[in-house]
């Protein structure tokens, strides 16, 4: 698959007069901006205190049940194909938020002790400061977790 992939870039970087590895190049940072955009907005987006309590927020609890199980297939393919992307992006020389990546994709598939190792993970410095971070810039609060008190008010 991934060789069909490459000619079709190559293939297309020569139709467009550039040497294949500019197509390569241009499709790599193309698929690492759209990483770093899905990353930034979902993190954003969740609540300060998704990450407190034992079980995360679930909006399918009253759905249909069909709803509520393609709800859970199409999340769970798109968390593993999160957490794959986030390993290939954490790789040296790879553009990309790998890290923040991985913790998106862990938010979405579901399988037992999910909930403690993504508590885990959200306590790592490196991921708490960054996603923090970003939440920040979008004037959104920082996460919460489960030994901190909630905020005043």
């Amino acid at each position: 698959m991934f060789e069909r992939v490459a000619d079709w870039v190559t293939s297309q970087a020569r139709f467009f007069g550039l040497p294949a590895w500019a197509g390569i190049l241009i499709v790599s940072m193309g698929t690492a901006a759209a990483s770093i955009a899905v990353t930034v907005v979902a993190l954003a987006r969740i609540p300060a205190d998704y990450f407190v309590g034992p079980r995360a927020p679930n909006w399918a609890r009253h759905r249909h049940p069909v709803v509520r199980w393609t709800w859970r297939v199409v999340r769970n393919v798109a968390g593993g194909l999160l957490v794959a992307l986030g390993v290939i992006l954490s790789l040296p020389g790879v553009p990309g938020q790998g890290l923040l990546t991985i913790l998106l994709g862990l938010m979405l598939v579901q399988f037992p002790g999910k909930r403690r190792l993504e508590q885990r993970f959200v306590r790592w410095p490196p991921v708490f400061k960054g996603v923090n971070g970003l939440r920040a810039r979008f004037g959104r609060p920082p996460l919460r977790l489960d030994d901190e008190p909630p905020p005043p008010g």
